[in-house]
């Protein structure tokens, strides 16, 4: 049941997603690649994790701070990719009240997540390479923790809004969000009720952890450029620039996905290319963080080679 009657005005109590497309060959083959890439992800990402944990030399605070990426990269893409497979699969792809808010909510809490993580592992590498001396005071295993709690809790309380707004709306009908996962600005063009003190702090929120994030990573790369430049060791230089390039080209990637979805106005782009940076936003880039940082970094490469050395022999 799509409607119920509540006092003098019709509650939705669940919505329809339309999906990407409607055309029935196109879903055959968007369904296949998009569970390609999931499995890949989850796979690629368990991997990075588990390599992390049982390998000695990947036990330093970049690599704890990475598992963790990839912990949150799970999160993102199985927040809508299981919802948006089974769409390919109906004709009809409905979700419930509650399943809808937990959706917004999830994908508000990963997403929040990451772009903090992003930024710790900029501080990370700022301390490493510009105080190396202070690395084991600065970056402790206590610090470590507390800037990873910071920033689950900084995604909890971005997440918190959104959810909290989600459930202030009125939704009275129609129910088709026109997206293949609830996000936050169909929603509001669906609700009969307009609260624009909490799309505000939503706006503010998110838009403070983008603008204090990115701040956070162009000072520390700013600083860390520098000392690169005045590295008199050819090879000191080559190293640091190795591990920074993959770390930055993940940050490129995500962030300049995040601006055109969310910063840019609406009115530049078009509902269905809103839909395909989302799907590079929340199904691609958490299957190529693993990648650009397992084929840019030789100590992750070297740390596999171990373990499937040892597997052979044994």
């Amino acid at each position: 049941m799509d409607l119920l009657e509540d006092g003098n005005h019709t509650a939705v109590t669940e919505f329809i997603l339309l999906g990407l497309t409607g055309d029935p060959v196109l879903k055959v083959i968007l369904f296949t690649i998009i569970l390609c890439i999931y499995l890949v992800t989850v796979s690629w990402n368990l991997s990075t994790i588990l390599l992390i944990r049982v390998s000695s030399q990947l036990h330093h605070p970049m690599y704890f701070f990475l598992s963790h990426l990839a912990s949150v990269d799970i999160g993102i893409s199985s927040s809508v990719t299981p919802n948006m497979l089974a769409n390919f699969l109906v004709e009809r792809n409905t979700i419930s009240y509650l399943g809808c808010a937990i959706q917004l909510g999830s994908a508000a809490f990963f997403g929040s997540t990451e772009s903090f993580i992003l930024a710790t592992m900029a501080y990370d590498r700022f301390v490493a390479i510009c105080s190396p001396l202070l690395y084991s005071t600065k970056i402790s295993t206590q610090i470590c923790v507390q800037l990873l709690i910071g920033s689950y809790i900084g995604g909890f309380l971005n997440a918190s809004f959104f959810t909290i707004s989600f459930f202030s709306f009125i939704f009275c009908g129609p129910n088709r969000i026109n997206h293949f996962f609830c996000d936050f600005t169909p929603l509001v063009e669906l609700s009969c009720s307009y609260n624009s003190v909490l799309i505000i702090v939503d706006s503010f929120s998110a838009g403070s952890i983008i603008v204090i994030t990115v701040f956070v990573i162009a000072i520390s790369y700013t600083y860390i450029l520098i000392s690169i430049l005045k590295m008199h060791s050819t090879e000191g230089r080559h190293k640091a620039f190795s591990t920074c390039t993959s770390y930055l080209t993940a940050v490129i990637v995500f962030y300049g996905t995040v601006i055109f979805i969310y910063v840019m106005p609406k009115s530049s782009y078009s509902t269905d290319q809103n839909k395909v940076l989302s799907v590079f936003y929340m199904v691609v880039i958490p299957m190529l963080n693993p990648l650009i940082y397992s084929l840019r970094n030789n100590e992750i490469k070297d740390a596999l080679k171990r373990q499937l050395s040892k597997k052979m022999l044994s």
